[in-house]
């Protein structure tokens, strides 16, 4: 990669999916968080328009129908976007069918915008045992929820297997590129309150440093890869942490070798400098080729 660190500032536009979807809320004042997102994410692409940096935005297709002039707003800004469910729900809780009927309706919803997202990233980021294989049926070029690494691609496999008294067994490697994530440089479990579940109201300076330093770490060691920002506009699009946002990217801006990009942009340039094939060689504990396979 000819940039030191790539950065990714991703926007997952949960909205009022993620209440409905992922907390089955029946309750209007908990889904009216999530449409706090007509306020939040404006705020988002000023911010980036400041900076003239570009985002990814993975949306729920259940968004996408229900805000499609803040989806317009989204593309005409010239940034990507990310499949993210239909409704938020996990897709660990369905089988294959339903699952593939899930992406398929996100994908319906995008459409009837002319848009055609080149990733995907799980709600709760959680797969089923069908999701990789899934995503190779819809032809996406890289998945944004799994987390063997921090700041480097790979690629990943399908069809692992493993059980309490046998040996992990590794399966076949994909050509789906993964662009790994952390709970640790992810707003929310910082950021919102939910009863009995998550404290969030973190002071967003202590988080401004705690995500500082992963990106200093980043840039001094992990040569190439990608530093990879996971937000949502209800939660970071908030006054005392938007401003928190804005002092972070000043000072990633400040820092020579930086390079700001989309997931996508970033997932094609990796996957030419990387074929397949070339890259398993150099990663053999990816393919479980010197594994043993039995007690």
């Amino acid at each position: 990669m000819k940039h030191d660190l790539s950065v990714a500032l991703t926007f997952d536009v949960d909205g009022p999916s993620a209440w409905i979807g992922t907390m089955e809320s029946r309750n209007p004042s908990m889904v009216s968080r999530g449409e706090f997102t007509v306020v939040a994410t404006p705020r988002v692409l000023s911010l980036l328009k400041k900076h003239d940096i570009p985002g990814t935005f993975c949306i729920p297709g259940h968004n996408v129908l229900a805000f499609p002039d803040l989806v317009r707003a989204i593309r005409d800004d010239g940034h990507e976007f990310g499949h993210h469910g239909w409704v938020h729900e996990n897709p660990a809780k369905f089988d294959r069918d339903n699952e593939r009927r899930i992406i398929e309706n996100g994908l319906a919803a995008y459409r009837k915008l002319d848009i055609r997202p080149a990733g995907y990233r799980s709600p709760a980021w959680d797969f089923s045992e069908n999701t990789v294989e899934l995503l190779e049926e819809f032809g996406f070029l890289y998945d944004s929820s799994c987390m063997a690494h921090d700041f480097h691609p790979y690629y990943l496999r399908k069809h692992d297997k493993w059980g309490l008294d046998e040996p992990y067994t590794f399966g076949p490697v994909t050509e789906l590129v993964e662009l790994p994530v952390t709970w640790g440089l992810d707003d929310y479990p910082a950021f919102e309150v939910v009863a009995g579940w998550n404290q969030g109201y973190s002071n967003p300076r202590d988080i401004e440093e705690i995500w500082w330093d992963d990106f200093q770490y980043a840039l001094d060691n992990c040569k190439g890869g990608i530093y990879t920002l996971t937000m949502h506009p209800e939660f970071i699009g908030r006054g005392h942490r938007i401003m928190m946002l804005d002092r972070l990217i000043q000072r990633m801006k400040a820092c020579a070798g930086v390079h700001f990009t989309t997931l996508g942009a970033y997932a094609a340039e990796w996957k030419s400098e990387n074929p397949l094939e070339k890259w398993k060689s150099e990663n053999p504990m990816r393919t479980g080729v010197n594994s043993f396979s039995s007690l």
